[in-house]
């Protein structure tokens, strides 16, 4: 597995999950899509179980847990299976927890001076979190001259419609999203139309 999330694919999908059952059809829809990165959200009280059923019985996915916020958060998903951890924000001992997981980690940033305290700390790779309501492309464009060290993946209101104009930006390695995970698809069990959302996802990015 890379060492990067960034590189995995252009849209890593943003999962959250009622039922740790729907876990395994969703994963292998959304791979089968082109999309093998799945961020399931610690939002629910059936994440973890999702994230053990992912990394169990859907080899070809990279499952990875977000909404990590605490050191907690981090030693039952890391146990659980996943391969890598998303925090929308992040603190010393939350970071500290994340380097010492041995996972590939991205921890939330949405101003300047956060970016510039990772950076110090050893850390390039983040998201960029609430995208699209702290100051979206234009934002990280501006980030691009000054840290072009900095590499991104935004979440947060991003779109189908507005993914390419972030994934078009230098400092842009992938974006997240939920539009490809619909709550009414997820609900109905309609996995054929999450892979095609999901198709649809991953050609965004030849």
């Amino acid at each position: 597995m890379t060492s990067s999330v960034l590189d995995l694919a252009p849209v890593v999908p943003v999962v959250v999950l009622e039922d740790a059952a729907d876990a395994v059809p969703l994963a292998r829809a959304l791979v089968a899509g082109g999309l093998p990165a799945i961020e399931v959200t610690l939002r629910t009280a059936a994440a973890l179980d999702a994230i053990g059923a992912i990394a169990a019985e859907v080899p070809d996915a990279v499952v990875g847990a977000g909404t990590a916020i605490s050191v907690r958060n981090v030693a039952d998903t890391v146990a659980a299976g996943a391969r890598f951890l998303v925090s929308p924000g992040w603190t010393d001992s939350l970071l500290d927890a994340m380097k010492a997981s041995g996972v590939p980690f991205l921890p939330g940033v949405s101003t300047t001076s956060e970016v510039v305290a990772l950076l110090e700390r050893g850390v390039s790779e983040m998201k960029f979190f609430p995208a699209e309501a702290a100051g979206g492309t234009a934002y990280l464009k501006a980030l691009s001259a000054p840290l072009p060290q900095a590499r991104f993946c935004p979440t947060g209101g991003i779109s189908l419609a507005s993914a390419p104009s972030y994934l078009a930006l230098p400092n842009v390695g992938c974006v997240g999203g939920s539009w490809m995970v619909p709550a009414d698809a997820v609900a109905a069990k309609d996995w054929a139309r999450v892979e095609r959302l999901a198709s649809e996802a991953a050609g965004l990015r030849g």
